[in-house]
């Protein structure tokens, strides 16, 4: 059982019937679910996962003046639930990983993981939310939410940036595919620079990766979840197996040829989706490109490496 079914199992059987008997207001007025940090709230989480900040738990959340009346009360009673659950030893947590279950208040939730209470709504609050701190406010599931208020926001950055947002973002990422994996990755390596080429293709990677979930309108994870999270794309479905192979290819002629695969690959992308009517596979046209189609003015002059 994955993390994620282990919560629900957890709220349905055991948390549930608790807050029926004990607290049915509170039941009236809570979103429950699992969302936010940890491999298991992607549903990444494996046997190797289990060692710290996981098992049985979930989240309850309420709105402010509810979190004020009621939090206290929510939290002891979640707190009396049985630790161990089913055969699953009790939840083992961190001081890194305290707040991630039990009773939360909505809007420092989201606070939390984007700045802003109710989720950003400005141009300059979407560009300053870090994007994986982004895709923790969005994974996992609700189990319920009869107020819908958790669920509103949740929605709102479920259907991702602003256009211009995601314009200014990917252009950068195409900037740092071109400078670092299309130019300076070969120029390193018959320098010999080999310390200087692995970190042009580390910038080149993190780039590519970010700039196919932009151009899948998703959110890109923690780093170390960016790969895995990719298998399944609707667009650029091949990008899990070309990374795979980027990282499988020898330095030299034939990694750089994996690298130009991905950027052309990119670079049809661009025009399947109408944001770059370039024909060559050097990316760093297209970014301007990209740019230029950017209707806030600010946004549109700026330089095309800066987000």
């Amino acid at each position: 059982m994955n993390g994620l079914a282990l919560a629900r199992a957890y709220w349905e059987r055991a948390g549930l019937p608790a807050f029926e008997a004990r607290l049915p207001e509170a039941l009236e007025r809570a979103a429950v679910g699992l969302a936010g940090e940890g491999s298991e709230c992607f549903g990444f989480d494996d046997d190797l996962s289990r060692d710290h900040d996981w098992g049985p738990g979930f989240c309850i959340w309420l709105t402010e003046p509810d979190h004020a009346r009621l939090g206290a009360a929510v939290q002891e009673l979640y707190h009396s639930l049985p630790p161990a659950f089913e055969g699953w030893p009790p939840r083992r947590q961190t001081p890194g990983g305290a707040g991630r279950v039990g009773c939360l208040c909505i809007p420092r939730w989201y606070a939390r993981y984007t700045g802003c209470p109710h989720g950003p709504e400005t141009l300059e609050q979407w560009r300053r939310a870090p994007e994986a701190f982004l895709a923790a406010a969005v994974n996992g599931a609700v189990f319920q939410d009869p107020l819908g208020v958790f669920s509103a926001v949740r929605e709102r950055l479920l259907a991702f940036y602003p256009e211009d947002v995601r314009r200014k973002k990917l252009a950068a990422r195409l900037a740092v595919m071109a400078q670092a994996g299309q130019y300076n990755y070969p120029r390193c390596l018959r320098r010999g620079e080999p310390v200087a080429a692995q970190q042009a293709l580390a910038a080149f990677t993190d780039a590519a990766m970010s700039a196919v979930y932009l151009m899948n309108r998703r959110y890109a994870p923690f780093y170390k979840w960016r790969h895995r999270g990719l298998r399944g794309m609707e667009r650029l479905p091949d990008a899990y197996e070309r990374f795979e192979a980027l990282v499988a290819a020898p330095d030299g002629p034939e990694r750089a040829e994996v690298v130009e695969a991905i950027c052309w690959d990119t670079a049809e992308e661009l025009r399947r989706q109408g944001l770059s009517s370039g024909t060559d596979a050097f990316l760093l046209p297209h970014a301007e490109k990209v740019r230029d189609g950017i209707r806030d003015p600010v946004l549109r002059k700026s330089h095309v490496m800066e987000e």
